[in-house]
């Protein structure tokens, strides 16, 4: 990128040098450059150099756990905020320690540090290999959790530690309800708040589905997610592998969040659950490294509630690429089915599909979803005001109990 010094004077030695930077795309970003600034990685010390600052109205955005190009939820949140497609949200920083550290040489960890050398071109993020490499909050701290599951708690601690006022966890947010509920505990007491990437939420076909049902009397509703993995031991079992906590801790967990959400769901409050045996299936399949991962490949059951609500779930890691809310009337017959994406957003998918080819599927149903959240927990952030529709970690502790009751039980009910 070309670079155009905008204003200098002589007592630079103490002040700020304000620099536009124009990028390939002819985007400009702000940048400042402040004497003496350099904070260092395990491979080195960062040369004192330009640094992007969040502007006034905006929150410092830490994204930690970036994942692969193209498959990481993290990378597609990156985008998103690179993009500016969150006004209230700068990417500041990037914190990846698998493919800056021991996976850089995998080929994932190659396209990541490709990836990588174009973003510090051309937006001028900085990658680091840890939290405690970063220099202290200039505007407020926003710390993007979306890295392994299992590294969460570990995380949580390093992000308040490293000047985090608010973090954002992507779902379930710890492997137990154990650890998620000391991740609160720990929040709590360092003033810090905690607020959950369960973006089916503040989905507009959840909102069109339940209006429809509240609606109807007599009405059932069943929440339906897809992914489009390949029906093959190999892809399978690499899913499974990659999402060890299990279906109804991860790809599931979106319409756990909704029931315990909005349909009084709770591991104290359920009265029954019984199973689709037809529907639902459940494998053994080998992971790259070899080890055995039993889960769903696809589940559906139905949850009665003891005050009274009754709904259904249906997941299929290998049904396509749509979501769908489905309301029934007082004797079965289906009477209403609200999908994700809709008419309206097929054709905003087909231009995502058309930009990254090779990237997940489900990224771009949900895309209009991932900004909505991050956006209005960005702004939560820097101005305090609620965020309006977006789960707290005590919702996310009551789904993960309630994944934690149902696993067993459904494992239960297929042998």
């Amino acid at each position: 990128p070309s670079t155009t010094i905008i204003s200098m004077n002589l007592s630079f030695l103490s002040s700020a040098v304000t620099i536009m930077l124009a990028s390939r795309s002819a985007a400009a970003f702000s940048f400042v450059a402040k004497q003496g600034r350099a904070f260092g990685t395990r491979a080195g010390a960062y040369r004192p150099t330009l640094q992007m600052l969040a502007e006034p109205g905006q929150a410092e955005v830490i994204l930690v756990g970036c994942g692969a190009p193209n498959r990481g939820m993290g990378w597609y949140h990156a985008i998103q905020m690179l993009e500016k497609k969150c006004p209230s949200a700068a990417l500041d920083y990037i914190v990846e320690p698998w493919f800056m550290g021991g996976g850089a040489d995998s080929p994932p960890g190659v396209e990541f540090n490709e990836w990588r050398a174009e973003c510090e071109k051309a937006y001028g993020t900085k990658f680091a290999l840890g939290l405690d490499e970063l220099p202290p909050p200039e505007a407020p701290r926003l710390a993007l959790i979306s890295g392994r599951t299992a590294d969460n708690p570990r995380l949580l601690t390093e992000s308040i530690a490293n000047g985090a006022k608010c973090i954002y966890l992507e779902k379930p947010g710890a492997p137990t309800v154990a650890e998620l509920e000391q991740m609160s505990t720990e929040a709590d007491a360092a003033g810090v708040e905690v607020l959950m990437g369960y973006n089916k939420n503040v989905c507009k076909y959840v909102r069109n589905t339940r209006e429809f049902a509240a609606s109807l009397d007599g009405s059932h509703t069943t929440f339906v997610s897809n992914n489009a993995y390949e029906n093959t031991p190999e892809s399978l079992g690499e899913c499974f592998e990659r999402n060890a906590e299990g279906m109804l801790k991860n790809m599931a967990i979106h319409e756990l969040a909704l029931l315990v959400s909005f349909y009084d769901v709770s591991v104290d409050n359920i009265e029954s659950v019984t199973a689709d045996k037809e529907f639902s299936s459940m494998q053994t399949l080998e992971g790259p490294s070899g080890k055995m991962f039993t889960d769903f490949d696809k589940i559906k059951f139905t949850i009665k509630t003891k005050t009274g609500s009754e709904v259904s779930v249906q997941a299929d890691r290998c049904g396509g690429t749509d979501s769908y809310g489905m309301v029934s009337d007082a004797s079965g017959k289906e009477v209403f089915r609200y999908y994700m994406p809709d008419d309206e957003d097929k054709a905003h998918v087909a231009e995502l599909q058309k930009q990254y080819p090779t990237a997940m599927p489900y990224f771009f149903t949900q895309d209009p979803d991932y900004i909505t959240v991050k956006e209005r927990v960005a702004k939560h952030t820097v101005d305090g005001e609620p965020a309006e529709g977006v789960a707290t970690i005590a919702i996310a502790v009551e789904t993960l109990k309630v994944a934690e009751y149902l696993t067993p039980m459904l494992q239960e009910q297929l042998k």
